[in-house]
């Protein structure tokens, strides 16, 4: 299944504890992470009350962004991203960035992918 959804990309300080405050923060405010990247100054974060963590984000003076990114459940055996990210590389498609988390439900699971042109990924992947 491949979806397209929202991420929260939120712009952290490189020092210690700055991914701890984050987390706690939203923990204390019933937030729940769904999927989670870091990357150096950044964390992309999946949440199920995107509204109700931008607001509380801001308030605390995050910087954040919105995006629109894949998320694409696959069968947890070897290849599967393999055959996904070939299919869009071939397509002529770049992913800016991958990251992934086990699945809700069964054996899979989930990787959330910021791709050059996501209506075309979408098209590729059947969505």
């Amino acid at each position: 299944m491949v979806e397209r959804i929202t991420e929260i990309y939120v712009i952290l300080e490189n020092k210690p504890s700055q991914l701890g405050d984050l987390c706690s923060f939203l923990a204390e405010n019933e937030i729940n992470i769904d999927a989670i990247g870091v990357f150096h100054d950044t964390a992309k974060l999946i949440v199920q009350q995107l509204n109700k963590a931008v607001k509380l984000l801001t308030k605390l003076n995050y910087t954040t962004e919105l995006r629109d990114v894949l998320k694409v459940d696959l069968e947890n055996r070897p290849g599967a991203l393999a055959d996904v990210t070939t299919k869009l590389g071939d397509e002529g498609i770049n992913i800016e960035y991958c990251y992934g988390t086990l699945a809700h439900k069964g054996n899979g699971i989930s990787v959330i992918m910021d791709v050059s042109n996501i209506e075309k990924a979408c098209q590729i992947l059947g969505a």
